[in-house]
């Protein structure tokens, strides 16, 4: 009896201890109350932006970190993120536990009304500050807008290196029908860059009136962009992005990349936890493990799209970029409501009318 009640509290220990070694080092002791919730509830649901190729390296090192929680993940353009979440809610049906979009700005519209939880990560300190909002929205990479470029028929000299250059070149009739861009009234992404460029660059009219001059073509993913210039149907794409093209620039010869000098824009995915989550601990579990060094370290060097942590070394690292572009020129684009004044109805449909009428004039 003596021996079978040792062996029972060695294994009790044993157990234990094992099950405390997940508790990743410098967690307070009770994350593991975290932990076992998300394994009690065994799923989390995503909805994102991201590309599934992309995200596939993450939930992987998640599911070895924390066997026994599935995650499954719905990748969406970012309208469409934002408007089944919208729609099933409004449904009361199921919805995902958590959203993780490069729509920066319907992502916060979405956590200033209310939808988002206050939770503050494990690792809120590591990243910027102006990459959190309230412990509720939280920026996740460091993406650049790119300039991308068809290498066999733009010629070397012709490059631009500004957005001052770039709207010079595209009125040059050879870049007549192409040049692409987003079509910022499909595309989440596309609109938030194209207002935050309207903020940036004085001289947005002439951009505007250069795209009209061009036909710019419009389309409303990142993929189709590449393509297009890739194959020489179109020969330049406007605030491409980085992360994406800088990937496929690697194994295309036909693209090239520019990362202007006057000023970039950097995009970050945004991450908030949905406050009706029926998986919350898993979605908690989730946050902290893609802000942690762990995580960043995945999201720079096997899913390309940049790490927003300045502790994480490889190419695809804020403080790589930065060293690049510098300090200055880098123009991250807050996690903070400042990003709704566009969406308010009278202003975007205003901001949309401007744009068909100068640049999208055909």
């Amino acid at each position: 009896m003596m021996l079978k009640t040792t062996l029972a509290a060695a294994c009790a220990t044993l157990f234990a201890g094992s099950a405390l070694a997940q508790v990743p080092a410098g967690y307070p002791a009770d994350y593991q109350k975290i932990i076992d919730g998300a394994k009690k509830e065994g799923k989390l649901v995503i909805y994102g932006a991201t590309d599934s190729k992309a995200t596939q390296p993450l939930i992987k090192d998640f599911s070895a970190m924390y066997p026994g929680i599935t995650v499954e993940y719905n990748d969406m353009n970012s309208t469409e993120v934002y408007n089944r979440f919208i729609s099933e809610v409004a449904a009361g049906g199921n919805t995902a536990d958590a959203m993780w979009s490069s729509a920066m700005d319907l992502q916060m519209r979405l956590a200033s009304d209310g939808y988002a939880l206050a939770y503050k990560s494990v690792e809120a300190s590591k990243i910027p500050g102006w990459a959190i909002w309230d412990d509720k929205a939280y920026g996740t990479t460091f993406e650049p807008a790119a300039i991308v470029y068809n290498k066999r028929l733009v010629d070397a000299k012709e490059v631009p290196q500004t957005h001052a250059d770039f709207t010079k070149l595209i009125q040059q009739p050879k870049f007549k029908d192409k040049v692409t861009t987003y079509d910022i009234e499909k595309s989440g992404v596309g609109f938030m860059f194209m207002t935050q460029d309207a903020r940036e660059n004085p001289k947005f009219q002439d951009l505007e009136n250069a795209f009209g001059m061009a036909k710019v073509r419009v389309q409303s993913s990142t993929g189709t962009m590449m393509e297009r210039i890739s194959s020489g149907e179109n020969l330049i794409g406007y605030n491409v992005l980085g992360s994406y093209a800088l990937v496929r620039a690697k194994t295309d010869p036909s693209i090239g990349v520019v990362l202007p000098k006057d000023y970039t824009l950097v995009m970050s995915r945004v991450f908030f936890i949905n406050k009706s989550a029926k998986n919350v601990n898993a979605a908690k579990l989730w946050l902290d493990y893609m802000l942690s060094h762990r995580g960043q370290t995945i999201i720079a060097n096997d899913s390309k799209l940049f790490a927003i942590r300045a502790d994480v070394t490889g190419e695809t690292t804020s403080a790589e970029l930065i060293k690049q572009i510098g300090k200055d020129n880098i123009k991250p684009v807050p996690v903070h409501p400042i990003l709704l004044q566009f969406l308010g109805p009278a202003k975007r449909m205003a901001f949309l009318k401007q744009w068909k009428e100068t640049a999208g004039k055909k």
